[in-house]
């Protein structure tokens, strides 16, 4: 027989460690919102509230942004909604239209958010150094072409 051949760290694929990563940094996302007291937030909350963050934004945006059907995001809107994270509001140029903006407390959720990525960070700046992690993302943002600060939308999947 043939022998096996171990992947080691350094020859697995960027995308498969960066979907690690991801997992690991989201899963302690939620780990640490629940010992805070947000105990109803989901991970697809996450792509809708970055989309609203700085305007409000439609449920069709919403819905493209997140890969599913119109349907499908107005009903995760309105569970955003009844756990007060959001509000749909009236669009003065066109009353037809109900745009989705952030509120009070949604705004607090980011803000929250904002701390405990940074509180992870840290934790990997433990491991491996402050100036590793600060490397990283300076890499990370090159190899996207992302030195202007915009980020595009972000969707989990």
């Amino acid at each position: 027989m043939g022998q096996v051949n171990t992947p080691t760290p350094t020859s697995q694929p960027l995308a498969r460690l960066f979907a690690v990563a991801f997992r690991s940094l989201v899963d302690g996302l939620h780990v640490a919102l629940r010992d805070r007291g947000w105990n109803d937030v989901r991970p697809a909350f996450g792509p809708v509230l970055l989309a609203c963050r700085y305007e409000p934004t439609s449920t069709t945006a919403l819905a493209q942004l997140m890969g599913m059907t119109k349907q499908a995001a107005s009903k995760l809107i309105d569970t955003m909604d009844a756990a007060g994270y959001l509000a749909r509001t009236v669009d003065t140029s066109d009353a037809r239209q109900r745009p989705v903006a952030l509120t009070t407390r949604g705004r607090e959720l980011l803000a929250v958010v904002d701390e405990i990525y940074a509180d992870l960070e840290q934790e990997w700046a433990t491991v491996v150094g402050q100036v590793e992690v600060d490397h990283l993302r300076a890499t990370i943002t090159r190899v996207l072409g992302l030195e202007s600060g915009e980020l595009p939308p972000v969707r989990l999947w």
